[in-house]
């Protein structure tokens, strides 16, 4: 009985290597076309995992690689160290709240622009509305801030001109730290709103055009279908989009802070991803540098798993 079990068992396991041999080959040129998205994602995302070990020891960069194996073994030093800092708090609350003014602004905008946009009567306005909003996110991040530099400058910059025509005085809104956030999240929010309307637009496309007219049958006005039509009909959509957003909701964009901020709006524009630049490359701490871009990631990855199991329990749609 053994052997006739064992035998069984050896010809299902070369039948699946048959099988997953007819499927590589059926299926060769998706798979090439898959392939670089599968070298990047172990080049830069995976394999980079194991300097993680780097939070645990007192690395040095000229023990160059075999430093991972050969560092000292510290410990917890490097995260007792951080949440001991004075700066700890103030990294992670400006993190946080840049993360969640930028979500609480820029991810209604998207959706209620995708609604105005499939109600216009005129096609042509709404193609030519779609395309210059979509523009902004094109542009390079140096370029928005260099722009951003130039308005807002206290000496030539088109808004400081327009407040002291009406009798005030110029302000350097780059320098003043209570201008920081709501200048992110703005320029932030009008460079991405209509890219990320896209997919908004595509769902409430996709509506059965036979709903629409019974609606109209049953005398509901443009407002109750928005209402009780189409807000229900791309609710998975949008609570999808919110939970990768959610996900990344601490993932604040380096370039566009470390481009905007100096010493002096350091109080709020001081965030994790600029903390562990200053610490890693400028510093060489690179283990300290570890431990809290660790701690960053570990935060990201309980926001993921949060945000996906809220959105199953109460609307019943998630990633997993």
């Amino acid at each position: 009985m053994q052997s006739k079990r064992s035998t069984r068992e050896l010809a299902r396991h070369g039948n699946r290597k048959k099988t997953l041999g007819a499927l590589i080959r059926r299926d060769k040129q998706l798979m090439l076309m898959f392939a670089p998205v599968f070298v990047y994602y172990m080049v830069f995302c995976y394999l980079p995992m194991a300097g993680l070990v780097i939070a645990f020891e007192d690395f040095r960069i000229g023990s160059g690689f075999m430093g991972l194996f050969t560092s000292p073994f510290v410990g917890l030093k490097w995260f007792q160290q951080f949440f001991s800092s004075v700066f700890a708090w103030r990294i992670i609350r400006n993190t946080f709240l840049l993360s969640f003014y930028s979500l609480l602004f820029g991810f209604p905008i998207p959706i209620l622009f995708a609604v105005c946009i499939t109600q216009f009567r005129g096609k042509r306005f709404a193609k030519v509305a779609q395309v210059v909003t979509y523009l902004p996110y094109f542009i390079s991040t140096v370029v928005v801030v260099g722009m951003m530099t130039n308005f807002l400058s206290p000496s030539s910059g088109i808004v400081n001109q327009f407040i002291t025509r009406l009798g005030g005085k110029p302000m350097n809104f780059m320098s003043n730290p209570s201008w920081f956030r709501p200048l992110y999240v703005i320029s932030g929010s009008w460079q991405s709103f209509g890219f990320n309307s896209i997919i908004f637009v595509a769902a409430i496309m996709g509506i059965d055009p036979a709903l629409y007219e019974a609606m109209k049958m049953d005398g509901a006005s443009r407002g109750q279908q928005i209402r009780h039509l189409i807000l229900p009909m791309i609710s998975d959509t949008v609570i999808l989009l919110l939970i990768m957003t959610l996900g990344n909701l601490l993932n604040v964009g380096f370039e566009k802070v470390y481009l905007m901020y100096s010493p002096a709006v350091y109080e709020t524009g001081d965030v994790i991803a600029t903390y562990v630049y200053r610490q890693g490359i400028e510093s060489k701490n690179f283990g300290y540098a570890s431990a809290v871009g660790l701690f960053y990631s570990a935060v990201g990855f309980i926001f993921v798993m949060a945000s996906n199991t809220l959105a199953r329990k109460v609307t019943g749609s998630s990633l997993w």
